[in-house]
């Protein structure tokens, strides 16, 4: 170890390490950020740090990435006791060694928030400013004792995230969407679009992946409905999960797609980056955002048609948004049966109304019957997911598609969420089929599945 790092320093250093700049995951400064979380910096702590922390980020630009921790430790701590001694501000020992761990978190981390970003019963972090910062445990949010020193704080820190992975967000392209290295995705929100200040949000990814056993226990659907949507994954029949924003949409595909047999081919199409299949031939596709000359993007639906090229056994669709759904229904209707996606919708009706208006968003000329043909043969399965009122998630409704009247699409309900009340703040409810049997059963049968008529048996009690 360099003599010219201290012995405070040289722990900080430990806990960093082993790692490089550019692997550093956040959990590996939550302790250095933590200690220096303890108490809040003054106005004078904080004018310290800003100063050393744009001194430091000037000095090193983009040398830094190639730089060891090694290296920035010991730079950030000449710089620091440099600043200290020709400004002639005398702080005690202890603080000194605070602000270095401030400013180490600032520099290798993403300073107040590493220990959020390292909390495992945290999904998502929503920063309104310096002193408003939020988080959802167990689908509510709540605010935390967690702050920036300014505004400028969270400045530095915005852009040591989109600067780490490439990306840009200022003045002049004020929103930005990136996912960290970790897999977390984050939003951010600069003024003038932001009118109050900066505005950040991050969507942590899940380290643990939810098995089918962990949606049945807490209660997300039942075993029959399990079975049932297995059957329908082997049998290659196309699905739609549908739902609103934090529903748990992609949770639910991740789980539906491990139904998937190992032999095939499988490729998924993603904004950013969240499925981890457990095949072993999974080819990921991620969409790319314009670089910062405004070149180089790649869109979902220049994706989906690029992997009709591929030999795939099934396509995965994170979420159809725009004029890929146009290009997802032809190739569901062109032989690449078995495939899957999601679409923000309020119910398994309005899904299919949403994927009318995202083809119409394709430019396609095609008259409205056209396009609900094309849904309806597309589409045999819908399922729909809601984040309810105590903030756990349910699959509401399990639907199938079964044909064309005039102008409306028909469906059928097979499963529904009956909600019976509120005791103490949960909600109390029950899955239940509705009596109708499946027209798909046929086909289901034909190909090899295993089909109890008691999961569709409404009189029969099958579970919370």
């Amino acid at each position: 170890m360099d003599a010219s790092v201290s012995s405070g320093d040289q722990a900080v250093l430990t806990q960093l390490l082993p790692g490089t700049l550019l692997s550093l995951e956040p959990s590996d400064v939550e302790a250095a950020d933590s200690q220096a979380a303890a108490a809040a910096p003054s106005k004078a702590f904080g004018a310290v740090r800003s100063a050393v922390h744009r001194r430091l980020i000037a000095e090193l630009g983009d040398r830094a990435r190639q730089m060891s921790p090694y290296a920035i430790v010991q730079r950030a701590s000449e710089v620091l006791d440099a600043y200290l001694n020709v400004t002639s501000v005398v702080i005690s020992r202890e603080d000194r060694d605070r602000l270095f761990s401030v400013l180490i978190a600032d520099v290798l981390g993403y300073g107040p928030l590493d220990p959020l970003l390292a909390d495992a019963s945290i999904s998502d972090i929503v920063v309104n400013g310096p002193e408003k910062v939020y988080v959802d445990r167990d689908g509510r949010l709540e605010r935390v004792d967690t702050h920036f020193e300014d505004e400028d704080h969270l400045r530095d820190v915005i852009q040591r995230m989109v600067v780490g992975v490439g990306r840009r967000v200022d003045e002049s392209s004020p929103i930005c969407d990136a996912r960290l290295p970790d897999g977390s995705r984050v939003n951010v929100v600069l003024p003038p679009v932001s009118v109050k200040g900066p505005a950040l949000t991050i969507r942590k990814v899940r380290h643990k992946r939810l098995e089918v056993h962990d949606l049945v226990t807490n209660g997300t659907l039942t075993e029959p409905m399990v079975q049932f949507l297995k059957a329908c994954v082997s049998a290659r029949m196309n699905i739609l999960v549908a739902g609103g924003g934090t529903s748990g949409k992609t949770t639910t595909l991740n789980v539906l797609s491990g139904f998937i047999p190992r032999n095939e081919r499988i490729v998924t199409i993603e904004d950013v980056a969240e499925l981890r299949l457990r095949q072993r031939h999974v080819i990921r596709l991620e969409a790319r955002p314009a670089n910062v000359e405004g070149q180089g993007i790649v869109s979902i639906r220049q994706l989906v048609i690029n992997t009709l090229r591929m030999r795939p056994d099934r396509i995965i669709v994170g979420e159809v948004r725009s004029g890929e759904a146009l290009d997802m229904l032809q190739a569901m209707n062109t032989g690449h049966d078995g495939s899957l996606t999601t679409v923000h919708a309020n119910s398994t009706r309005d899904s299919l109304a949403r994927l009318e208006t995202l083809v119409l968003m394709a430019g396609a000329a095609l008259p409205s019957r056209a396009i609900r043909e094309q849904i309806a043969s597309a589409i045999n399965i819908v399922v729909m997911q809601d984040k309810v009122r105590d903030g756990s998630r349910k699959v509401t409704a399990i639907s199938e598609v079964v044909g064309l009247d005039e102008t409306t699409i028909l469906l059928e309900d097979l499963f529904l969420y009956r909600l019976v009340g509120i005791e103490a703040g949960r909600v109390v409810g029950r899955h239940e089929p509705t009596g109708v049997i499946p027209r798909c059963l046929e086909a289901l049968t034909a190909a090899g599945q295993a089909v109890s008529l008691e999961w569709f048996d409404a009189e029969g009690a099958l579970g919370p």
